[in-house]
């Protein structure tokens, strides 16, 4: 077993040290509060919690590949136990629950040992982000409302949003002034301290606080409820007695604790993983976890889960491996042999207050925000999962998580993005039509792209799809099927009824642009005749050749000519000019292409950039006269990348920023505006050659954008246009 022990401290460095020691020693100080009314809703005596703290977590540690999760006794496993011996009728404290509650946490562990056995740790492969902020944040909140009544001088609550609210409602009947004062200033200190000095350990200086004004002011005797104290000594093992326990009733309860345990720490520990940029081993963590909670039963203590609060309060203090659940052990260890005396005098409030302000990190907010900012159906994931683990509680939430994600896959692939596609003058690939304003399609052609796998949920939106944009012209309808991986057989008949269809319509029919493990499927399907008929190619430009439908640069067969050279052409309205002027004012007409596709309002200020990066180029450039004969733009590495009309653009805009030219570049302005007008008239040579048609298109764009240019930098215009009048006066 040694190549999975202690998996976190190999190549420990010493740097790691003094950090791990520190965040060890907070950990062990802020379970001594947590544990210790955790085992009482247990319905244990609180010592058991500091039991649970010593030789379950050694055990986790030793496991684990987490780098910094902690594990103890915390909140979910012991309120579904503490529910069970309500239910029961056994007395919290009493020796029945003393020997039930360890029988549970041994149960607990052969389960999650089971659960290592079947590698079930894959169930988290299954939750989206969403479903797993929600699951964690609604924890946190249920773990903080448990604690609220704690603050207000009553004990700690149990059970879901409702029982919670309730509990807080009769708290605040007999409410203690003095315990709100010391929680929330505690609490305040702590956020403030937080934002401000978050290095610095606040939570133990608060601790010596409240264990000073114990000690001065006597807060217990004014309202204020302390710690119960604690007898010293190390946890003794216990005997399981299973005389009088229903065992089936205890092997339902205890897999309930397992599937929460596993669900709430595997969920918890990729969370944080992801956010601090490791990985861990799921099925090794079950494992993990099966160790720590058969060691709790060892030592009597109820069953123990990962805990959220204490893991945020370690990676606030950066602890680096599970040496900290080490240091946090020994550490406990010590306080139960030596120095018990001082619990007696911590207030139960100002610890709350700790525990509540490490909650208050775990809360997702900021996911939340993101989501209903890109993704309102994410967004109501993420509130369902929260608001399901809050009025159903643990076990629960991770069904309705699970369903949640799989509805979420579903809405998606039911509804993918999907497109029709044409080109843009100047460049040769196909783009989406409604989010390119200067991409027409090719004419009496439709190209359309669905970027899902094709199944009976989708396949009847890819038809109508389809369907709906044929006109009396079209001659050619092409998938682009670059995103689709498979096909069922629902999917597969209804290509096959496409196709027959279109051939009755005089129309060819083409899937291109996929892998060939979809060939092979469609083979297997029944519909490879669809591959020997020519319907099935390779890529789109080889699907439009066979059409006969010319695209630049290609050569096509015909009855009077073995090869000829064909013209290529767009669909581009007559008066196409003449709406987009009737439509946007000139100095408000956007002509990039590239850039409003890819940057949105952003698109002028990266463009910008771009000139910039060229000027750049231009400033590392020798000997611009032998490079103007060699071929200048041969040079620039930006220069090849954009659209006749982006290009267009981006030259005027460079001659705009020639003032920027370094002193020595100064003398070389008039040939660098030179190769800039050369590199004009081989855009207007290009396009005179392959589409005449919007070369009309490209000289009114550059009357908008000379507008609009003057519009956004004055200065610059009017020192361009007196260098312009120069030279054409020379």
């Amino acid at each position: 077993m040694k190549h999975i022990l202690c998996s976190t401290m190999k190549n420990y460095k010493k740097e790691y040290l003094p950090k791990d020691i520190f965040s060890g020693i907070i950990m062990a100080a802020v379970s001594i509060p947590i544990s210790m009314g955790y085992a009482q809703i247990a319905g244990l005596p609180a010592v058991y919690g500091l039991y649970g703290s010593v030789f379950p977590i050694l055990f986790f540690a030793l496991f684990s590949t987490s780098r910094q999760f902690i594990f103890g006794v915390d909140a979910a496993p012991a309120a579904i136990v503490g529910a069970a011996l309500v239910s029961l009728g056994i007395e919290s404290g009493s020796e029945a629950a003393m020997q039930y509650v360890p029988v549970i946490a041994f149960l607990t562990g052969i389960w999650l040992l089971l659960f290592y056995f079947l590698k079930a740790g894959r169930i988290v492969d299954f939750i989206s982000t969403p479903v797993m902020g929600g699951f964690i944040s609604g924890i946190a909140l249920t773990i903080i409302l448990m604690q609220i009544p704690k603050i207000l001088g009553g004990k700690a609550g149990s059970g879901e949003l409702p029982e919670l609210l309730r509990h807080i409602a009769e708290t605040c009947k007999e409410i203690s002034w003095l315990s709100v004062v010391l929680g929330v200033g505690a609490l305040l200190l702590l956020r403030m301290a937080g934002k401000v000095i978050p290095k610095f350990p606040a939570a133990i200086v608060i601790m010596a606080a409240g264990v000073a004004a114990t000690m001065c002011f006597r807060v217990d005797e004014h309202g204020v409820v302390l710690l119960d104290a604690v007898e010293k000594g190390l946890p003794k093992l216990v005997h399981f007695h299973f005389a009088g326990i229903d065992l089936r009733q205890a092997l339902g309860r205890s897999l309930m604790i397992a599937a929460v345990i596993m669900s709430e720490t595997l969920l918890s520990e990729n969370n944080f993983a992801m956010k601090n940029g490791y990985k861990i081993d799921e099925n090794q963590e079950i494992l993990a976890c099966a160790m720590g909670n058969i060691t709790a039963a060892c030592v009597g203590c109820c069953p123990v889960n990962g805990s959220i609060s204490r893991t945020s309060m370690n990676e606030q203090y950066e602890g680096k491996t599970q040496a900290v659940s080490v240091v946090a052990a020994i550490t406990m260890a010590a306080v139960l042999l030596c120095a018990t005396g001082f619990i007696g005098y911590l207030p139960v409030p100002i610890l709350t207050a700790i525990v509540i302000s490490a909650l208050m990190n775990v809360v997702e907010l900021h996911l939340a925000v993101r989501l209903f900012k890109v993704s309102r159906n994410e967004f109501y994931i993420f509130v369902a999962a929260c608001v399901s683990v809050l009025f159903l509680g643990t076990i629960y939430g991770v069904v309705i998580g699970l369903l949640l994600s799989f509805v979420a896959v579903v809405l998606r692939a039911t509804n993918p993005p999907r497109s029709f596609r044409g080109m843009i003058p100047g460049k040769e690939a196909y783009y989406d039509l409604k989010r390119n304003r200067n991409a027409y399609p090719i004419r009496h052609t439709i190209i359309y792209r669905f970027s899902e796998n094709l199944f009976f949920a989708n396949v009847k939106i890819f038809q109508s799809d389809i369907e709906n944009s044929i006109k009396e012209d079209t001659k050619v309808v092409i998938v682009d099927a670059a995103a689709i991986n498979s096909i069922d057989v629902t999917a597969a008949d209804r290509l096959e009824m496409m196709a027959e269809n279109f051939d009755k319509k005089g129309i060819r029919f083409y899937i291109t642009e996929h892998s060939e493990n979809v060939n092979e499927q469609m083979r297997s399907l029944g519909i490879g005749h669809l591959i020997e008929e020519g319907k099935v190619r390779r890529t789109i430009l080889a699907a439009l050749q066979d059409a006969g439908v010319a695209t630049p640069g290609t050569s096509m067969e015909s009855e009077k000519s073995p090869v000829i050279q064909m013209p290529w052409q767009l669909e581009i309205p007559a008066a196409v000019h003449a709406v987009h002027e009737a439509m946007i004012p000139a100095e408000e007409e956007n002509t990039l292409e590239e850039f409003a596709w890819a940057f949105g309002d952003d698109a002028v200020e990266e463009m910008e950039k771009k000139v910039h990066q060229v000027m750049e180029q231009i400033h590392r450039l020798p000997d611009l006269e032998r490079l103007a004969d060699v071929g200048f733009e041969e040079k620039l590495k930006n220069w090849h990348s954009l659209g006749a009309l982006d290009e267009d653009e981006i030259l005027r805009r460079m001659e705009m920023h020639l003032d920027e030219l370094p002193e020595n570049l100064r003398g070389d302005k008039k040939v660098i505006l030179q190769l800039i007008e050369k590199r004009r008239r081989k855009i207007e040579q290009q396009l005179l050659m392959h589409h005449p048609e919007i070369l009309d298109h490209l000289k009114k764009n550059r009357e908008r954008l000379e507008r609009r240019l003057e519009k956004q930098n004055p200065e610059a215009a009017r020192k361009l246009h007196e260098w312009e009048r120069q030279m054409r006066e020379k």
